[in-house]
C-alpha cells in the first residue's frame, strides 16, 4: 500500500522524523554512534509498532470482556495501562536488546540518542500509516503533535536509560535497575496523559492538552541539552577504564 501513495504524503510523514534524528545526533559531542547503528534503531523502532499492535490488540480484548465500553475507568486504563505501556514498553524492549551490550553505549548521552531514534522510528512508520489513510492535513497536525511527542517520550527514556548504564558502569547494579524501571515508566505515564487528554473532547481538555504538550516538550529540549552539555564517558568498574 505504500508505493501508491503520493510521495508527497510519504514526505511529509517521515520529514518531521528526520529532522529530528539529525537535530539529536549532532548534540552527540563526544563520539558519534556509527550510522549502521543508527539505522538499526530506526528499524528496530519500526518492528515496535507491530509488537505493539499486538499487545494492544490483547489489552483491548481484555478490556472489552471487563469494562463497560466509553467510561472513564475504561478509557484511563485504555490509554495509560494498554496503549502506552505496549508501545513504551516495545520500544524499550527493543531499544535494550540492541544497545545495552554495545561497545558503542559508552556515553551517558547515547542513551538519550538511541531512545530517541527508536521512538522516531516508531513515529515515522506509524505516521506513514496515517498520512496513507487520512492525507496531507492529517501530517501536518502530526508533523508539530504526534512525531515531536514520540521524541519527547524517547527523550525520557533515553535520559534514564542513560542514567542506568552509567550506573551499571560504576557497579550499582540497583540503581541501575531503579534508572532502567524509570526508563520505561516515565515515558509510558506521559504518553498515557497525552493520549487520555487528546481524547477529551471538551474546551477544557484540549486548553489541558496545549499545556502539556508545551511543558513537555521545553522540558525535554531542557533534558536534551543539559545531557549534552554534561556528558562524559562511562566508567566500568569492572575493567578500570573508561568507555
Amino acid at each position: 500500500m505504500i508505493f501508491t501513495v503520493n510521495p508527497i504524503l510519504i514526505a511529509a510523514a517521515v520529514i518531521p522524523a528526520v529532522i529530528l534524528l539529525v537535530r539529536v545526533e549532532r548534540l552527540d559531542r563526544l563520539e558519534k554512534e556509527s550510522t549502521g547503528l543508527l539505522l538499526s534503531l530506526v528499524v528496530f523502532g519500526i518492528v515496535s509498532t507491530s509488537v505493539a499492535a499486538l499487545g494492544e490488540r490483547i489489552g483491548i480484548a481484555v478490556l472489552n470482556r471487563l469494562f463497560a465500553q466509553e467510561s472513564v475507568l475504561c478509557d484511563v486504563l485504555l490509554y495509560f495501562g494498554v496503549v502506552a505501556f505496549s508501545e513504551e514498553g516495545a520500544k524499550y524492549v527493543l531499544l535494550k536488546r540492541r544497545t545495552w551490550r554495545s561497545p558503542e553505549f559508552n556515553c551517558q548521552f547515547d542513551g538519550v540518542v538511541y531512545g530517541v531514534f527508536v521512538a522516531l522510528g516508531f513515529a515515522l512508520w506509524e505516521n506513514i500509516g496515517y498520512v496513507a489513510m487520512y492525507g496531507l492535513s492529517t501530517a501536518l497536525i502530526r508533523a508539530v503533535t504526534a512525531v515531536p511527542g514520540h521524541a519527547c517520550f524517547g527523550v525520557f527514556m533515553g535520559v534514564w536509560y542513560g542514567m542506568a548504564k552509567r550506573r551499571e558502569g560504576a557497579g550499582d547494579e540497583a540503581g541501575s535497575k531503579r534508572m532502567r524501571v524509570r526508563a520505561l515508566l516515565i515515558p509510558a505515564l506521559l504518553h498515557g496523559f497525552y493520549d487520555f487528554v487528546a481524547s477529551r473532547e471538551s474546551e477544557a481538555g484540549s486548553l489541558i492538552f496545549i499545556v502539556f504538550v508545551i511543558l513537555m516538550f521545553v522540558t525535554a529540549y531542557r533534558l536534551v541539552r543539559h545531557v549534552s552539555d554534561n556528558d562524559s564517558y562511562i566508567q566500568s568498574y569492572r575493567f578500570g577504564f573508561w568507555g
